[in-house]
């Protein structure tokens, strides 16, 4: 693999057997194949038959700064609700249900443009009651029960600035009824049994009302972008928008956004391409395109001098520092890339060497995070017993002035690339670690051809490239946010409205799963180690053997040094092999 890293890589597209065009780059070891389908849908495929599972994610272009300002949450909100089922999944009969569930939605309306406490409290005592109408026809949890029964492993979502993204691992002769599932789930999705999974989300704003880095975050985010969502709003929504939801707005929201001009299936693993390209084409076709709403990001005034900001809470002291870049399409994101190793490799940086190593902070670290619109460069650090947080700030700055000035050594920056190029083909190991890559290129709007690339453009930036791009870019233009240990001010708790436990059908099944059960999935045949064929055995003295198995994949190796002694026979064992490393 390291050899396609250098080579002269080119896309092109290819026709596939079965008359699916594709876009393919010559050289990848993945075997990336994109397609983009009749309804706009993009489709990212890597095979790999190293074991059969495959890890499959669904990524919608739409995150939290897509959410309207008025209703802050939605994209997450409507997250959980995708696993509520739809007309079909979750219901025994939906003509029924959707006459209550809509009675629910109208009160919701009434709720939210109600400000009197009693006629609140009124309506919400509505909403419960005809909750529990509606849930004498509900199904619940019935797409979980379904992952589970084809053998998904981790099935989960998550919901970002800029994404929200749907997950399964799944046995491969599973993919047929996966695909049908998720087919259905993403057609028409059914706000049902809302108010209970409102408690979820209060429970979950309610966590992050404690959360000293939660306070971190938003003081340094709100610092960095005064008029860009990802700064003027949360993924989980201010307290007063998630007490009044709209579940219209969260429909609104499913038809601008959920179409499939503007979401990606992103799959790799054990499966033939052709053949589930096929499939999910004639699966996936239900989905109609829609024009999307463009995203005109507001444009930033420059930060002409620092940004202080003070938090406080019950953890200990920390000072935070943002750095503001443009988005990752940019040349910018390259530089992100190498200045942040350079400052904090876990190892060899200059975070880690004068910092950590030297024990001139208690701990300190730095993140690069490329978002779409623009890039942000974090450093932190906690102070030891007796510094104060301006004593951290200027340890933080002064690392950043040694690449300013180019003080670091021309080995530390091959190391850096290296590192990289090492932590890209662990990457491309796994299954899991090629889906979310195609995943951030889709959100990010990145070619696939400039993710292969990366680190061969990474390899011609020099010593004097970053030093000057520094001097240009690491100025008096940062946000500092000081994390003080001490009483903050509470932020009221939304207090969880009574709920009537719901009494549903929980051993029920649909016709739509009775459907997808029925359909028999070919059986895996099981393959199994032959230890003489598979493994070699080399004798290199009496005493020690060699067993080796070929990587077949990349230029990465492993070496295993295995004793026939454990703790039990010494307790330094753990201390020595500590120096080893």
């Amino acid at each position: 693999m390291l050899v396609f890293l250098f080579l002269s890589i080119s896309c092109k597209p290819v026709n596939s057997v079965n008359e699916y065009k594709y876009t393919t780059i010559e050289g990848d070891p993945l075997n990336t194949r994109i397609y983009r389908l009749d309804n706009g849908l993009t489709v990212y495929m890597s095979p790999n038959g190293n074991e059969p599972r495959i890890y499959t994610s669904i990524a919608v272009r739409a995150g939290s700064k897509n959410d309207p300002a008025e209703t802050t949450g939605l994209a997450h909100y409507l997250e959980h609700m995708l696993f509520k089922g739809t007309d079909s999944i979750g219901s025994l009969d939906y003509e029924r249900e959707k006459v209550e569930l809509q009675k629910i939605i109208d009160l919701y309306e009434a709720y939210r443009s109600t400000d009197d406490p009693d006629k609140r409290a009124d309506i919400y005592r509505q909403i419960d009651s005809v909750s529990n109408i509606a849930a004498q026809y509900t199904i619940p949890n019935e797409y979980d029960k379904l992952l589970n029964s084809i053998g998904a492993r981790g099935t989960n979502a998550y919901t970002w600035v800029e994404q929200t993204v749907y997950i399964n691992d799944i046995p491969a002769n599973q993919l047929e009824r996966w695909l049908t599932i998720e087919a259905e789930r993403f057609r028409k999705p059914v706000m049902r049994l809302f108010h209970t999974e409102l408690e979820t989300v209060y429970e979950e704003k309610n966590m992050t009302l404690d959360s000293d880095s939660r306070k971190i975050w938003e003081s340094l985010f709100k610092g960095l972008f005064r008029k860009h969502t990802y700064g003027t709003q949360t993924t989980i929504g201010e307290a007063e928008h998630l007490k009044n939801p709209s579940i219209r707005n969260v429909i609104d929201y499913y038809h601008t956004w959920y179409v499939p001009n503007n979401m990606a299936i992103c799959l790799a693993g054990d499966f033939d391409p052709d053949e589930t390209i096929r499939m999910i084409d004639k699966k996936f076709s239900v989905l109609e395109p829609k024009e999307v709403p463009e995203f005109v990001p507001p444009v930033e005034e420059p930060i002409e001098k620092p940004v202080e900001a003070h938090v406080y809470g019950p953890e200990s002291e920390e000072l935070v520092i943002g750095f503001r870049f443009k988005g990752a399409q940019s040349s910018d994101a390259d530089y992100l890339a190498l200045i942040d190793k350079i400052l904090y490799n876990q190892t060899a940086g200059l975070i880690d060497l004068n910092l950590n190593q030297k024990q001139s902070v208690l701990e300190a670290a730095s993140m690069a995070i490329p978002m779409k619109d623009y890039s942000t460069h974090i450093l932190n650090a906690k102070p030891r017993e007796g510094q104060t947080l301006d004593d951290v700030r200027s340890l933080l700055l002064e690392q950043i002035e040694l690449v300013r000035n180019g003080e670091f050594p021309e080995w530390l920056l091959d190391a850096v690339i290296n590192d990289l190029k090492i932590e890209e083909l662990k990457t491309w190991e796994s299954n899991r670690g090629r889906a979310e890559g195609y995943v951030d290129a889709f959100i990010l709007g990145l070619d696939w051809h400039d993710v292969a690339d990366r680190i061969e453009r990474l390899s011609k930036i020099t010593r004097d490239d970053i030093a000057a791009f520094a001097r240009d870019h690491y100025v008096d233009n940062y946000v500092a946010v000081y994390k003080h240990h001490g009483k903050d001010k509470e932020s009221p708790k939304i207090a969880k409205p009574p709920i009537t436990p719901l009494t549903v059908n929980r051993n029920r099944s649909s016709l739509f799963a009775k459907r997808v059960l029925s359909i028999q999935p070919e059986r895996i045949e099981p393959e199994f180690i032959d230890f003489d064929r598979d493994i070699r055995h080399h004798q290199v003295t009496d005493d020690i053997s060699l067993y080796s198995v070929d990587n077949g994949e990349n230029d990465l190796f492993s070496l295993y040094y295995v004793f026939d002694i454990g703790t039990n026979h010494s307790r330094k064992l753990d201390t020595a092999l500590d120096y080893l490393t």
